[in-house]
């Protein structure tokens, strides 16, 4: 008798899929906004074949290093491993920049701990802490 596995193993790209559908960048002037960013950063995390399966699917280059689990079964397999993936160093190392501006949020307790229980206080909440992060950064000007 088999028993079915639960598959959650491609949930986060699944995420990941709802969190790019949502993506709007306003363009300068007329026209309709941005929807596909030039490329996604990401830390080893977001290494899986799902992640990057989502982002070739929609012609998005994906930033994203490799671990060092994935790079010993690659090269274990041999030529069956297949080629490693694209990874261009100079736009990883602009990822720190992304970082930075989520520990600069995460520092409101209420952000880095996801105390709240609706989805639309969260948003709330982190729109406030970007607003007060805004006037910190105009504090000086008349």
């Amino acid at each position: 008798m088999h028993r079915r596995r639960n598959n959650d193993s491609n949930l986060p790209a699944v995420e990941a899929a709802h969190l790019l559908d949502a993506l709007r960048v306003h363009r300068r002037g007329p026209g309709r906004p941005r929807t596909t960013p030039d490329a996604v950063l990401g830390d080893k995390a977001y290494s899986s074949r799902g992640h990057r399966a989502l982002l070739r699917r929609r012609g998005i280059t994906a930033v994203i290093a490799e671990p060092q689990d994935q790079k010993a079964n690659r090269t274990r397999r041999g030529a069956k491993g297949g080629r490693p993936p694209a990874f261009d160093t100079q736009r990883y190392k602009n990822r720190n920049v992304v970082e930075r501006s989520f520990n600069t949020f995460k520092q409101w307790r209420a952000l880095a701990t996801r105390y709240d229980k609706l989805a639309l206080t969260y948003r709330a909440g982190a729109l406030l802490r970007a607003v007060l992060i805004w006037l910190d950064a105009l504090g000086d000007t008349p």
